[in-house]
């Protein structure tokens, strides 16, 4: 220990300190399934991974446009004659076909409403790097952004670790369905003006993370007009806009601004096609801003996180082919509808509910029937239950900073649909479980109270004769009378 701490000692302050947020149940859960993951014949009993939120029920789509262009990649003998020109270095812009295909995709996505510049696409690596792009060229180290909560629980990492920006959530509630409004956004911005704390912007995940809902225009209307009103950036995470799988549909920040009389240089936009495509490992992130300072400052900033030009090279082919990228939308909508529906079913089944979602990879399960009462301490620790025994990672609300105990998000892309199957009957049977361990102890209270009501109805009678014989109150009574004491007199003596 002594050792580690000196060797800690050598190192920066920003690479040792706390910021990581990694001291959380969202990652512990990651850690749990690590130790022992789930495997349907030689870990039948271990954790099933329903905290990470990743979108593999397309692949077959994908593998199969793969197979039939062979010439979109420089790794194959058909493309090999592109490698000496996509191999060495490209420009930090990035390759002018790729850029021109993310942004008709984004365009696409929204329900071609909007018509994105390619020349504002930025390249970072995956959202993450995206999102800390954005806060770099936005925000000083003290500087601090309004994020409604509950929200994703990366983002501690991913705005604060090395930027040392802070987050002031603005806490939002289950009885409007955690809507944001401009009432809470006024109440976190004056507290945060109170305790002389810098505002820089607002930060929202459209769909949301991990909420599973999309914001109408109404809301984002009242945000982008909060943000002009206060003269500070609105940076809206839409890494989500192609997981939308029913009505209402996804509308962009960039769709609802342009009707408004609104400053543009304060809106920007964090892409990433690591969730719609289901492609986290290729690194893919976007920061897409109206502001030419913000798109020339990240621009710089993006050396330190370049998309590899193969990978560009092979997206640039697939996300131009129309047909493709147009029924590769409509299954993906279908089948997470349908996986939606699977999950949700099931635990209605059981009578546990969830927040209504349309969108995401993910829903947010209401647990706090089982909790033993309304407090985090109760969250963590039926958290614990569910992961150590019953062997589910659900990440617990208070990781997304949500100020009511006993919400849960619940991933259901991530995994086929044998462990679906694996994963419901689990949390049937656990709830099932509660329920009958609830059901015992009311019955044992029930005896309890009924065995009080039978000794009090035999202490009334007794003491009613006691009254009627000695034709005296209970106050005449002396503590020296011959006739043995009620023990209400005893009680008042």
């Amino acid at each position: 220990m002594e050792f580690t701490r000196k060797n800690r000692q050598l190192l920066s302050r920003i690479a040792t300190n706390d910021r990581h947020g990694e001291n959380s149940p969202y990652f512990d859960g990651w850690k749990a399934y690590d130790s022992n993951p789930f495997h349907p014949i030689h870990n039948p009993d271990g954790v099933i991974q329903m905290g990470l939120a990743e979108n593999p029920l397309c692949f077959d789509l994908i593998e199969k446009w793969i197979r039939e262009n062979p010439d979109a990649s420089i790794c194959t003998a058909e493309g090999l004659d592109k490698f000496k020109d996509i191999a060495i270095y490209q420009d930090y812009h990035g390759l002018r076909e790729f850029r021109e295909a993310v942004a008709k995709f984004m365009g696409r996505v929204g329900g071609n409403r909007v018509t994105f510049d390619p020349n504002r696409i930025v390249m970072s690596g995956g959202a993450t790097g995206a999102n800390e792009t954005a806060i770099f060229c936005l925000a000083d180290p003290g500087d601090a952004f309004l994020v409604p909560s509950p929200y994703y629980a990366g983002f501690a990492r991913d705005l604060r670790w090395r930027t040392g920006v802070e987050i002031v959530p603005v806490h939002c509630k289950s009885s409007n369905n955690f809507r944001i409004t401009r009432a809470a956004l006024e109440e976190a911005y004056e507290k945060a003006q109170r305790s002389n704390i810098n505002i820089k912007g607002v930060i929202i995940t459209n769909p949301s993370n991990p909420l599973g809902t999309v914001l109408d225009k109404e809301t984002l209307r009242s945000l982008v007009s909060f943000v002009t009103d206060k003269k500070i950036h609105l940076v809206s995470d839409e890494i989500y806009a192609a997981t939308v799988f029913s009505s209402p549909r996804f509308i962009s920040v960039a769709e609802v601004m342009q009707d408004m009389d609104c400053n543009r240089d304060l809106i920007h936009i964090v892409y990433s096609l690591s969730k719609d495509m289901g492609f986290p490992g290729f690194r893919v992130g976007i920061v897409y801003s109206f502001n030419d300072d913000v798109t020339n400052c990240a621009r710089k900033m993006s050396s330190f996180g370049l998309v590899s030009s193969q990978t560009q090279f092979l997206l640039a082919s697939m996300l131009s082919d129309d047909e493709f990228v147009g029924n590769f939308l409509r299954e993906s909508s279908k089948r997470l509808a349908k996986r939606h529906h699977v999950f949700t079913k099931g635990l209605e089944e059981v009578g546990i509910s969830t927040i209504k979602s349309n969108a995401g990879l993910f829903f947010w399960m209401d647990m706090r029937p089982l909790l033993k009462e309304q407090t985090t301490k109760a969250e963590t620790e039926l958290w614990r239950v569910i992961i150590n025994k019953v062997k589910l990672n659900v990440s617990p609300g208070s990781s997304f900073h949500c100020s009511e105990p006993g919400w849960f998000r619940v991933c259901f892309a991530n995994m086929d649909e044998k462990t679906v199957e694996v994963a419901l009957d689990r949390i049937r049977e656990f709830v099932l479980q509660g329920k009958e361990e609830n059901n015992h102890e009311a019955d044992k209270s029930q005896a309890r109270a009924q065995r009080w009501r039978k000794q009090n109805l035999r202490l009334s009678f007794s003491s009613s004769r006691l009254y009627d014989e000695s034709l005296m109150s209970p106050h005449m009574i002396s503590p020296h009378s011959p006739i043995p004491h009620s023990p209400l007199v005893r009680a008042r003596t």
